[in-house]
């Protein structure tokens, strides 16, 4: 078998691969045409192997291409060629892995599996590694939930002297991995945050971000902070401008919990009315169906054809009442479900309008502190310009700062081009808050309509299924009466 396998050429797994050995390991018979008319879900897969018993898969070299088989419990890559146990990572649910008869020669390998909590069942055997001393030792002592290794049953005895042998490893190890997963929480849980911040529109004003992106792209106010008494008028719009910032933050996270109870309370309403009118719907069916039976009972018994004739044609307006009884049903259902979501509407559409009113109005604030910032900078640089100009200005500035002093329109432009720069920025920022919020309402609004007439044509849709099934099967019952 293994020289037959060095004779092939290494095979790539690919999502070819994984769709034949899925569908030739899938069901048989009904449910397997059904799965190939369908196509099976590679989330769906629970067990999956790429091993000998099929000569097409025991080529492999690498472990790829197994992301979507997250649910995947047993996975078996028996005699292949792969010298690296990784790219697993999504298959968290593996429970059993075989491996056997490859070319893994690394001890470390086994380190990448302590990630999988559930594996239990590890086959290794064929492979250089398990040639190694202390093999089973090692195995036992960084995977201590396994209970089966190489198809044998791991004792108790055996986890002892592994644990150990191999502690003052493990506890290293284990910090290492606890640092690690510390950290993975922590950007976890920053990612978290800043998505519940874009969720409100405000991401990234509660501190001084967009300060710092005024001058990030501010050559020329930059060069100016050198200028005697800048570096404190700068200091104090700073903390001005990260207040007014810090307000916006904050209103905007209150203002997204206002929303977001808005919009619970909504669907909470819409939830009861359907739920209420889908009762009163399944009781008139109920009732309908109680005297269905008798009455198709009475049309079968009934051998006289006059009373026979009455009786189906009564039987025939019971059905046409109950559709117009539901069709009424549904009818009021929409109404009321219009009026709860224009109302619904309203009320999101002003929530939105306030907030982009108070939010202009904070923005207006900032803009005020930029005026005002540079009247001042404006000012100590003419200031600056005329000491120049009569030999009185003392201080040593850079050869790049002191070029901005040649005359006054340099200087007043070079601060103009710092100004716009910063308004810019501000009015970039306030354009994008209000067209996301303009466009997550006008979004949400829409799908909710959309919903709606979504949901009332597969209402009357089954309600006319429903209908037509009952006058279908007292049809067919006339017919065969009257053959009779």
């Amino acid at each position: 078998m293994n020289r037959l396998c060095n004779s092939m050429e290494p095979r790539v797994m690919d999502d070819d691969m994984l769709k034949l050995a899925v569908g030739e390991q899938g069901p048989r018979e009904e449910a397997g045409q059904l799965a190939k008319q369908e196509g099976i879900l590679f989330k769906d897969v629970l067990s999956l192997q790429l091993d000998f018993q099929n000569l097409s898969f025991n080529n492999i070299e690498a472990i790829e291409g197994l992301d979507a088989l997250v649910n995947l419990e047993d996975l078996s890559l028996f005699n292949n060629r792969i010298t690296k146990i990784d790219s697993l990572d999504s298959l968290v649910k593996l429970q059993v892995l075989s491996l056997g008869n490859n070319q893994i020669g690394n001890m470390m390998n086994i380190i990448y599996l302590r990630r999988f909590k559930d594996l239990r069942t590890l086959s290794l055997s064929g492979n250089p590694i398990a040639e190694a001393e202390d093999y089973k030792m090692f195995i036992c002592a960084y995977l201590p939930d396994l209970v089966y290794l190489d198809f044998r049953r791991i004792d108790d005895h055996m986890k002892e002297l592994a644990e150990m042998k191999h502690q003052y490893s493990i506890d290293e190890l284990k910090h290492r991995e606890n640092l690690i997963q510390a950290r993975l929480e922590d950007e976890q849980a920053r990612r978290e945050e800043l998505e519940e911040h874009k969720a409100a529109f405000v991401e990234h004003l509660n501190g001084s971000f967009l300060f710092d992106s005024m001058y990030a792209e501010d050559v020329e106010g930059s060069k100016l902070t050198c200028l005697p008494g800048v570096s404190e008028l700068l200091e104090a719009y700073k903390d001005k401008f990260v207040i007014i910032c810090l307000n916006i933050f904050e209103y905007g996270l209150k203002q997204q919990e206002k929303r977001k109870v808005e919009l619970d309370t909504f669907n909470e309403c819409i939830h009861e009315a359907i739920q209420e009118n889908q009762e009163q719907g399944k009781h008139k069916i109920a009732k309908f169906e109680e005297k269905h039976l008798l009455s198709l009972s009475a049309i079968r018994d009934e051998s006289e054809l006059t009373k026979l004739e009455k009786k189906i044609v009564e039987y025939s307006g019971d059905i046409t009442e109950l559709f117009n009884v539901l069709m009424t049903l549904e009818m009021q259902l929409v109404e009321q479900l219009e009026e709860t979501i224009n109302m619904f509407e309203r009320n999101i559409v002003d929530l939105v309008g306030l907030f982009i009113e108070n939010v202009q109005s904070l923005m207006a604030q900032c803009r005020d502190l930029e005026n005002h910032h540079h009247e001042k900078l404006l000012e100590i640089s003419i200031n600056t310009l005329e000491k120049i100009a009569k030999g009185e200005f003392d201080e040593d500035l850079p050869d790049d700062v002191r070029s901005l002093f040649v005359d006054k329109d340099t200087i007043v432009n070079a601060v103009g081009a710092s100004h716009d720069i910063h308004l810019l920025k501000i009015d970039n920022r306030e354009d994008e808050l209000v067209t996301r919020i303009n466009s997550w309402c006008t979004h949400l609004v829409d799908k909710i309509h959309k919903d709606e007439i979504t949901r009332n044509h597969k209402r009357v849709k089954e309600i006319n299924q429903y209908i037509d099934h009952m006058q279908n099967e007292l049809d067919n019952l006339e017919c065969s009466d009257l053959i009779d």
